[in-house]
């Protein structure tokens, strides 16, 4: 689309900033800088525990379990507790607004957080039984819920031309506020002003701040013309106040603002299993998860014997235990540190560029080809530092041009959808994934003494698949995709 002279001239000096990152248009920078700052607090809060995580779970012992099989039965019990989750948020969902929704899940974090803070070691228990196991499950559900919540609420802000263009400006705050999260960190640990678990606490300020901001964008653009028409078709009576003329602007504002976050929900499950688009994207957000999950858990238990050889023979429990849990979080750290900066460098100068001129598809099977890349070359040469640096390559492209992708998927989908399918798309099939990669490392440990080839060969097994689905998904896109300009046409 060529852009007029007066088009380009009518944009402020923000927008025209902004454009470095996306087709930012005429009153659209304030939005779109607002939710950027949205989803910036929300993943600066998730790196300030992310390495906490990991450092609490690697002095977690289950007597009879390694490491490596900690850390994944853990991320499979997140699945679990989500099936149980997920039809109670769809529940609220489809009787509370969407700015009630955030509020909501915005307390139930903090307040989570809070009592994780209390339950570190030496505060209320010299140690409280599996809290290191417990604490990694709720940063899992944690994770998934917010970032999937973020971005229904800005798919249904936005709908199907707008977010085409002004997704990769968004997403640049979600790999920004990883990198900041995981820098300031690992810097207020260095400088020895908060215990590691502090950062717990910490990670509250950000949550709080994100919900406030969510109220802010909610309010102003509950006043405009809402963006998609696929919840109005599906529903016309319900959604007549929108597509009536104008006539009383007050009302129809007052109507959107009390709409429920999901105004005709089906269900998650009956949702997905409806529409093959949405199965195969939800199987998309499983095979994705696989992959890395399976991935991270090698990388994970190599970190863990690296440590013990450094450490030496006959350790003391008590100083190989402090060691141990130092060392892994200052990996981690550094660690995310890097996927962060080459996936805020993809995201701010790449993903536009790949949307405008590769087109969606090219952009949506990046991913799966990065993972079967650095998956052969992983099996080629099982070394850690080999191992840690095509991870880096893996997860940059991963939390930036995947990230965009998977999200860009459902902006042709309803309301409904966005709150309920989506979400569980995006936090079940996610946490499923896990699951699948715990279920593979007991079986190729417990059954089969599988070899790191071996398990590198499943992953790239998967991460094929993972490639052909997104080529499948991408012809599927482009039906809905027709449908939804259609629905905007008979507007």
């Amino acid at each position: 689309m060529i852009e007029t002279s007066t088009e380009i001239r009518d944009r402020s000096a923000l927008e025209r900033l902004l454009n470095i990152f996306a087709n930012v248009q005429a009153k659209e920078g304030v939005t779109g800088l607002l939710l950027l700052s949205n989803i910036f607090l929300i993943l600066l809060a998730y790196y300030f525990i992310k390495p906490v995580r990991e450092g609490w779970l690697s002095v977690s012992v289950i007597t009879g379990l390694s490491k490596l099989e900690v850390k994944a039965y853990s991320a499979f019990a997140q699945s679990l507790l989500l099936l149980a989750i997920l039809p109670l948020y769809a529940f609220v969902a489809a009787r509370v607004t969407r700015r009630r929704l955030i509020l909501y899940t915005g307390i139930v974090s903090a307040g989570c957080l809070l009592l994780f803070w209390l339950m570190q070691p030496g505060m209320l228990a010299d140690q409280i039984p599996y809290s290191g196991v417990l604490f990694y499950i709720f940063v899992g559900i944690f994770s998934v819920t917010l970032v999937a919540q973020f971005w229904s609420f800005a798919s249904d802000l936005y709908g199907l031309e707008k977010g085409k263009r002004l997704f990769p400006l968004v997403a640049v705050g979600a790999t920004s506020g990883a990198m900041v999260g995981s820098w300031v960190g690992e810097r207020l640990l260095r400088l020895n002003w908060l215990s590691t678990f502090d950062l717990i606490l910490l990670a509250i300020i950000p949550i709080g701040a994100a919900v406030a901001l969510a109220y802010r964008v909610d309010k102003r653009e509950t006043q405009r013309k809402p963006s998609s028409t696929s919840d109005m078709l599906a529903d016309p009576k319900r959604s007549a106040v929108f597509v009536a003329p104008a006539r009383n602007k007050i009302r129809a504002r007052i109507a959107r603002q009390n709409q429920p976050a999901a105004p005709k929900g089906e269900g998650p499950f009956r949702q997905i299993l409806k529409h093959h688009y949405l199965s195969a994207a939800a199987l998309l957000m499983l095979l994705f998860s696989w992959v890395v999950a399976s991935g991270d858990n090698l990388l994970f238990g190599m970190v863990q014997n690296a440590l013990e050889i450094e450490f030496g023979e006959n350790p003391d429990p008590a100083a190989y235990s402090a060691y141990l849990k130092q060392a892994t979080t200052a990996f981690y750290g550094d660690l995310y540190f890097w996927i962060n900066f080459w996936g805020l460098f993809l995201q701010a100068f790449i993903v536009s560029r790949l949307i405008k001129f590769g087109g969606f598809g090219v952009l949506l099977s990046m991913t799966p080809l990065v993972s079967l890349i650095a998956n052969v070359s992983m099996a080629i040469a099982p070394i850690l530092g080999v191992i840690k640096t095509v991870k880096i390559a893996e997860n940059a492209s991963n939390y930036s041009i995947n990230n965009t992708a998977r999200h860009m998927l459902w902006l042709p989908t309803s309301k409904s959808m966005l709150y309920q399918a989506k979400t569980t798309a995006d936090t079940l099939f996610v946490r499923l994934g896990d699951g699948l990669a715990a279920l593979t490392v007991l079986i190729g440990t417990r059954l089969l003494d599988f070899s790191l080839f071996q398990f590198l060969t499943i992953n790239i097994t998967l991460s094929l698949f993972w490639f052909l689905l997104a080529i499948y998904l991408f012809t599927e896109y482009r039906k809905w995709e027709q449908q939804s300009d259609n629905a905007n046409q008979s507007k």
